[in-house]
């Protein structure tokens, strides 16, 4: 695909037929707090399809935050591998991991992490500035990833112009931007409404049967029934792993709850 094309949905599902897309073998992760040591991971094993749809549960202190960082190269394990589309990440230098950052993974965060004075356009564009991509094509990409979540027409629009809703599609325009095989979502919905957290849903649930993978942590039993698998933490390990019989479709659900205006 030339770089100069507009992002397609299709576009997004880049791992072809390789799965797992993630390998996780006995993952542990231990801090050193003064004289206390912290177990936040004790032995994890796990394996994510490409392709996957994945709700992260758990209470504070479970060890899923510790979990996520790890899948999403900020944080290394101490004993243990992390395999991602086959690479060991626990083995790669500063660069490599950030460049894996860049390029493979999309992040989306509960407080949106837009720049104020940046318009959604640029706040799109905001990964690509590390990619050797041409300003011409940051731009079309760019806009493609917000015509993707429905804001195309708020492109020149600042944050402060943008109800919570609409900045968090242009952060999860943000995350696409790099077409990446991964997109990790922490609490995405947490500081929104009940039909706006729908509506985001429904944008990933979009994304995802176009191919995109997922993993989603939520504190929400009623958002992680729409996902496809739900894995729930707890002291550090794995305490359930279950598939979802029949996850809820966020397009349905929201013919049946009343419209905000924006």
């Amino acid at each position: 695909m030339g770089s100069s094309n507009p992002i397609t949905v299709e576009d997004l599902a880049k791992s072809g037929d390789t799965a797992p897309l993630i390998e996780v073998r006995g993952l542990r992760k231990t801090y050193q707090l003064g004289e206390t040591e912290v177990h936040a991971l004790r032995g994890v094993s796990v394996s994510i399809s490409a392709g996957d749809f994945v709700a992260i549960m758990g209470a504070s202190g479970s060890g899923k935050s510790t979990f996520m960082n790890i899948l999403g190269c900020l944080d290394k394990p101490t004993v243990g591998q992390y395999l991602l589309e086959g690479i060991d990440v626990a083995g790669l230098t500063k660069k490599e991991l950030a460049r894996i950052r860049n390029q493979k993974i999309g992040f989306v965060f509960q407080n949106f992490n837009l720049l104020g004075r940046t318009s959604a356009l640029e706040n799109t564009e905001l990964p690509m500035l590390y990619s050797r991509v041409s300003k011409k094509d940051r731009e079309n990409r760019a806009r493609a990833a917000l015509a993707l979540v429905g804001l195309a027409e708020r492109a020149g629009h600042f944050p402060s112009q943008l109800s919570g809703g609409q900045q968090q599609r242009v952060a999860i325009a943000r995350a696409l931007a790099n077409q990446p095989s991964l997109l990790l979502a922490d609490e995405p919905t947490g500081n929104l409404d009940s039909r706006t957290a729908v509506e985001i849903i429904e944008i990933f649930q979009r994304l995802n049967a176009k191919g995109l993978t997922i993993v989603l942590v939520t504190h929400e039993p009623d958002i992680a029934q729409f996902a496809k698998r739900e894995i729930v933490f707890r002291d550090g390990h794995i305490k359930r792993d279950d598939v979802v019989p029949s996850p809820q479709l966020a397009s349905e659900l929201l013919k049946t709850l009343p419209t905000i205006e924006d």
